[in-house]
C-alpha cells in the first residue's frame, strides 16, 4: 500500500489495546449504519488495518466495544478497491453483517471517495456500491450472495415460539415461518400485529440455545404494514446482544424469504424499518428483483462522536 493510500485511511477514530498480533493498538472507527443521525441506527466498530490482529485479538476488540458488530479489513488493496474482511460480534465470529458492511462502505468512501469496492467475506465475494448526495452524505448497496428460503419445521418453531413467549395465534398466517439465507440463517416470524410486534420480552438464555441449536444469527420478527412496507425486530442473543436496532444480513434474507414466497413479482424495493422499539430508529431499503436470488440492501451511514 502505497503513503499517500495509507494516509486515505487515517481519521477521527479511537483506539483500543491490542491483544495480541501486534504491539500497536488498533485504530478503531466507530459508525452508525442505516440512519442519517448518530442517534440512530445500529453502531459499528470499524478497523481499518486489521493486518495485524489475529482472530482472538479481533474478538477482544469487539468485545470491549460491546456493538453487536464490528468489521475489520485483514488485507486491503485501495487502488482495486477491493479488501479481506472479518466480522465479530462480542462472542463469536460471524460469516457476514449487512451493518458492519455499510459502515465500512461508507467510511470507505469517506477516504477513497464513492464509487465500488468489492470485500472478500467468509460468506462469499459482497459487492458494494458508494454513492454521494449534493450534501455529501454518502450511501451504500451491497448486494447479498444468493439467498434463499424454506420453511421452519414444526420443531424449530415450537422451540422459537416457546423461547420468545409467543403462541402460534400471535402470527400472520398469510407470511408463514421460514429460515432464509442472505450470508447467514435467520428465522423470520410474521407477527400478526404491531401491537404484538412491539411487546417483546424474551428468555435470552433459552432463545440462544435454540438459535445455537439450529445455527441461526438471528431471529427476524416482521410485522406487515403494507407490501412494500415492514417494520423488524431482531434479537442476537448468541452474539451476546438482546436486539439488534439494523440487520442487513436479516434484511438480504428476508428479501429472498419475500422472493420464495412469490410475494414480489417485478422488481420493487421494499422498506424495512427496525429499532423504533428500541430508540434507535433505522430505515434499510432492499432491492429484489425476481429473476434474481441476490438482494439489494441500501443505507447510509454516519461516524459517531468520539
Amino acid at each position: 500500500m502505497n503513503d499517500d493510500k495509507t494516509a486515505a485511511f487515517t481519521g477521527t477514530a479511537t483506539t483500543a489495546p491490542a491483544h495480541g498480533g501486534s504491539d500497536a493498538a488498533p485504530e478503531i472507527l466507530r459508525y452508525s449504519a442505516f440512519t442519517h443521525t448518530p442517534e440512530g441506527g445500529n453502531p459499528a466498530g470499524v478497523v481499518l488495518d486489521a493486518s495485524g490482529l489475529d482472530a482472538a485479538a479481533m474478538l477482544a476488540v469487539a468485545a470491549e466495544l460491546g456493538y453487536s458488530e464490528s468489521v475489520f479489513v485483514t488485507t486491503a488493496d485501495p487502488d482495486a478497491r477491493r479488501f479481506t474482511v472479518r466480522y465479530f460480534s462480542p462472542l463469536a465470529e460471524v460469516a457476514f453483517c449487512g451493518h458492519a458492511t455499510v459502515a465500512l462502505a461508507v467510511a470507505l468512501a469517506d477516504r477513497l471517495g464513492p464509487g465500488d469496492l468489492l470485500l472478500d467475506t467468509p460468506a462469499g465475494d459482497i459487492a458494494v456500491t458508494t454513492t454521494a448526495d449534493g450534501a455529501g452524505a454518502v450511501r451504500a448497496t451491497l448486494t447479498s450472495v444468493p439467498t434463499r428460503s424454506r420453511q421452519a419445521s414444526t420443531d424449530e418453531l415450537e422451540a422459537a415460539l416457546a423461547a420468545l413467549g409467543w403462541s402460534a395465534s400471535d402470527l400472520d398466517p398469510a407470511l408463514p415461518p421460514h429460515v432464509a439465507f442472505g450470508g447467514n440463517d435467520h428465522l423470520v416470524l410474521a407477527a400478526a400485529s404491531r401491537e404484538r410486534l412491539a411487546a417483546l420480552d424474551y428468555d435470552f438464555d433459552a432463545l440462544a440455545g435454540v438459535m445455537r441449536r439450529y445455527g441461526w444469527t438471528t431471529v427476524d420478527l416482521v410485522w406487515r404494514e403494507s407490501p412494500r412496507l415492514f417494520h423488524a425486530r431482531n434479537p442476537f442473543p448468541v452474539g451476546g446482544v438482546v436486539e439488534d436496532p439494523a440487520t442487513g444480513a436479516a434484511a438480504a434474507a428476508f428479501g429472498g424469504y419475500l422472493r420464495a414466497l412469490g410475494l414480489v413479482t417485478e422488481p420493487a424495493d421494499i422498506t424495512v424499518r427496525q429499532g423504533e422499539d428500541m430508540g434507535r430508529p433505522s430505515e434499510l431499503v432492499i432491492g429484489v428483483t425476481p429473476e434474481d436470488a441476490r438482494v439489494r440492501v441500501t443505507g447510509a451511514a454516519v461516524p459517531l462522536p468520539r
